[in-house]
């Protein structure tokens, strides 16, 4: 009978598949190579410059044959150091997983390098919309404009088109689409998560008080018709 040999990575990972839930893993087998012979906050440092959207302790751990709590600690060690040494980046818990962002002190000089004066901000309306968005969903586009006072197609449109919300299912009433703000929307906001949000759902009407309105003066039009931009009183470019 012929023996088989594991790598250590393949080592490691059946060792946390048979830890007790909520365990964590034993050492790292001995002569461990790779990414597990790296030294754990460098390696940090260099996947984190080459990743476009937070990334979570368990992601990395798994990347860097790495125990998750051991990653954890080294993230917030990094973060804190950073922060000692008042560094132009800082690292940052947003959404769940971590992702270096300048210091909001330095952000006028990386505007000005990037942007070139070509500013491209959502109008009041779309942060209007975005806010009702955020705050009752998932809600459908007839409801977010009863809320609002105007038909809201356009800057819907607009606000699917920049990844900042997405389709979320239907409402069983009246089949009408429901939205809901994306992982993306948390991200620029710098939230963890939707209970991050500052308390202002209490300034908006309930979704009952608007539905009559909602049924008779705020007719829906399909996102992907061309001929609700003519009937659309409030639009965003």
């Amino acid at each position: 009978m012929s023996e088989t040999t594991e790598t250590p990575a393949e080592s490691y990972e059946v060792q946390e598949a048979e830890a007790a839930p909520g365990a964590e893993p034993g050492p790292l087998p001995a002569g461990a190579s790779g990414a597990a012979g790296l030294e754990l906050r460098p390696a940090l440092e260099a996947v984190l410059m080459v990743v476009d959207e937070p990334v979570t302790p368990e992601h990395l751990a798994r990347v860097l044959q790495r125990r998750p709590r051991e990653v954890s600690d080294a993230l917030r060690e990094l973060a804190d150091e950073y922060a000692r040494d008042g560094r132009g980046f800082e690292l940052r818990l947003v959404a769940g997983g971590w992702r270096y962002y300048t210091r909001g002190e330095y952000a006028d000089a990386v505007e000005r390098f990037v942007l070139d004066g070509q500013q491209a901000r959502l109008t009041q309306a779309a942060l209007e919309t975005l806010a009702v968005v955020a705050y009752r969903q998932p809600v459908s586009r007839s409801r977010v404009s009863a809320v609002r006072g105007v038909n809201c197609d356009g800057v819907m449109r607009t606000l699917l088109q920049r990844g900042l919300v997405e389709e979320g299912g239907t409402e069983p009433e009246t089949g009408a689409i429901l939205y809901r703000t994306t992982h993306y929307f948390l991200e620029r906001m710098g939230l963890r998560g939707l209970d991050e949000l500052p308390e202002l759902a209490p300034f908006l009407p309930e979704a009952e008080a608007v539905e009559g309105d909602t049924q008779e003066g705020m007719p829906s039009f399909d996102v992907d018709d061309p001929s609700s931009d003519s009937q659309t009183t409030d639009t965003e470019h």
